[in-house]
């Protein structure tokens, strides 16, 4: 990817997956932390976590921007543009407010300001998809993209997740927050460089019938689903349903993880250092082995492995809750957690971008990426409460380490579904 970078469009998608990673953790595992630092209840930071749910259900919204233009700024920038920039300024505007109100002047108004930037952050993820995957000019740029497009997203969260904290530290949740705001701006310069993908400008089958009548709307919203089943047949169940369960593991202990920390006794400054030093060498590392194994192997055999990988974290995490505060111990939990992710989030997402359909990018992936979301992200608004419940007669580290060591068991289906979608490639060659 590196020499490639020479290349507008692939500088453009790296600006773009960045964009897109930020502010995913600053309304997830990240805002947990800020809660938890303010004496907030484990129950509590697991409802808030709930405002994730925007991401998973954006498959309702993807089939308007699919066909209708963005207001004001469709005409000025195109459909695919005109959403991208209403959608980053939605977020900017979330977590300014959110820093500059806080969450001591009430959860439930704070839980709204952070559920403003996941919809924004939602409906940028659903144009940024969909403006990747119509770019491309074949399959080998379009692999090409999904790495710079990860590249850029998994420093975004390491920023988001790791960064940060350092900040806090020195500046306070508020103005931390208030930075990240401004980095968005890079997102919002990428998106007024980059060019609309041709299939839009040309009009192709994505823009006809026109949303407003009866069977443009039928076709907006029914069409996608018509595609996707009419292509892939009997399989079709099969590949939703193991895309579903495959993150499965990751959300649900998401939200746990910086109150972990947080209760383990480590001081953010110490999380953020381990995160943004041995976490990004092994999200790169992850990264490019995801990439390499896709190349080599394919997409259905890298699916499968990082189902073996991605629950990793969740087992080194229960080891580290088992053994107590080991700053050793908790850079090899650091290292694990994000090749896993790093790997198994690679693999994913080019297996997903591979199912879509030309004139239903938009919709068929954000029903993609919701249906990966969705399990895990109701099953996230419950993990407080679950450690809680553990809590007594164990004590609040063997609470964690049997939660953190059920969610790595969940993540069993997923792992039985590759296996099957791997012998239906051996003997259908697809």
């Amino acid at each position: 990817m590196l020499p490639a970078l020479a290349q507008a469009r692939v500088r453009l998608t790296l600006m773009l997956g960045f964009s897109s990673g930020l502010p995913f953790m600053l309304v997830g595992n990240t805002l947990g932390f800020w809660l938890r630092d303010g004496g907030v209840a484990l129950t509590a930071i697991g409802l808030l976590s709930g405002v994730g749910l925007a991401y998973s259900l954006k498959f309702l919204w993807a089939p308007l921007i699919d066909k209708a233009d963005a207001p004001l700024l469709g005409r000025w920038l195109g459909r695919r543009r005109g959403w991208m920039l209403l959608s980053q300024l939605a977020v900017i505007a979330g977590l300014s407010a959110m820093a500059l109100l806080g969450p001591d002047h009430g959860l439930t108004g704070f839980g709204l300001l952070a559920l403003v930037a996941a919809f924004g952050s939602a409906t940028q993820d659903i144009v940024i998809d969909a403006w990747r995957i119509e770019s491309a000019a074949n399959d080998d740029e379009q692999g090409l993209l999904t790495a710079a497009f990860q590249t850029g997203y998994r420093g975004a969260l390491l920023i988001a997740d790791a960064l940060i904290l350092i900040l806090a530290g020195l500046l306070g949740w508020s103005l931390s927050y208030g930075v990240m705001a401004a980095l968005m701006l890079l997102g919002v310069l990428a998106t007024l460089s980059a060019a609309e993908p041709a299939a839009s400008v040309a009009g192709g089958p994505s823009q006809r019938p026109t949303l407003w009548t009866a069977r443009g709307l039928f076709d907006a919203v029914a069409g996608p689903f018509i595609a996707f089943f009419r292509e892939h047949g009997r399989w079709a169940l099969l590949m939703l349903l193991a895309v579903a369960l495959y993150r499965l593991p990751d959300f649900a202990m998401g939200p746990m993880a910086n109150p972990f920390y947080k209760d383990l006794g480590f001081a953010k400054e110490v999380v953020g250092a381990v995160r943004s030093s041995i976490g990004l060498v092994a999200s790169i590392t992850g990264i490019a082995a995801g990439g390499l194994c896709a190349v080599r192997f394919g997409f259905v055999p890298t699916l499968l492995i990082g189902a073996i990988v991605g629950p990793g974290s969740n087992l080194a995490f229960a080891v580290l809750a088992w053994h107590g505060a080991d700053l050793s111990l908790f850079s090899a939990a650091m290292a694990i957690d994000n090749f896993s992710t790093g790997f198994a989030g690679t693999a994913l997402v080019a297996y997903m971008s591979s199912l879509t359909s030309l004139g239903y990018t938009a919709t068929q992936y954000a029903l993609l990426s919701s249906f990966y979301a969705l399990p895990g992200k109701l099953a996230k608004v419950a993990s407080g409460g679950i450690v809680e419940a553990l809590e007594p007669g164990r004590g609040l580290m063997a609470a964690y380490s049997v939660f953190f060591t059920g969610t790595a068991l969940v993540g069993l289906p997923a792992l039985l579904l590759c296996l099957v979608l791997v012998r239906k490639r051996a003997a259908t060659g697809s």
